[in-house]
């Protein structure tokens, strides 16, 4: 969480977006891009780690390429929403690489997991190995993804404070 810095300045915000964008970007380039110089960039980008707003770099990996072929969205109802039940089923998930994403959700669908395997087969594997018979698992409806018509991780970062 965000504490340190509450304010974001434009040159913060511009910082976010560009790293957001390419976390590879060396400080050079992404302090002319903020127009300001190397060194005060830097603090920037340490300042803005440190207040929680820049949580970690990753690589974005190609699925497909490493023989995940398939997405699957699986939108599991727990048959006790009690805060311990919930956390249990959270920490059991976090445990399953195949498992890319956990959502918590309010409506019928207690949480929305984003799975990817191999093929359809290698799906049904866990579905049944795994998810389904885990406990307070009450039903599972599985969802396939056909393609992605967007994939753009993190947030809208504007250039000036939406609060303004």
């Amino acid at each position: 969480m965000a504490t340190q810095r509450v304010k974001l300045d434009r040159i913060d915000r511009r910082i976010l977006n560009d790293l957001q964008s390419d976390g590879r970007m060396t400080n050079v380039d992404l302090a002319k891009r903020a127009g300001i110089s190397a060194p005060p960039c830097l603090r920037r980008v340490r300042a803005l780690e440190e207040a929680g707003f820049i949580r970690g770099y990753h690589a974005d990996l190609d699925a497909v390429s490493l023989g995940y072929n398939v997405t699957v969205f699986a939108h599991v109802g727990l048959n006790s929403q009690a805060e311990s039940d919930l956390r249990t089923f959270e920490d059991l998930v976090a445990s399953w690489p195949e498992v890319r994403e956990c959502h918590m959700l309010a409506g019928e669908t207690d949480f929305l997991l984003k799975v990817v395997a191999r093929d359809w087969d290698d799906y049904q594997r866990f579905l049944t190995s795994r998810l389904t018979p885990a406990p307070n698992v009450g039903h599972v409806k599985s969802a396939l993804a056909i393609r992605t018509g967007k994939l753009q991780p993190g947030v809208p970062v504007a250039e000036t404070d939406p609060d303004d």
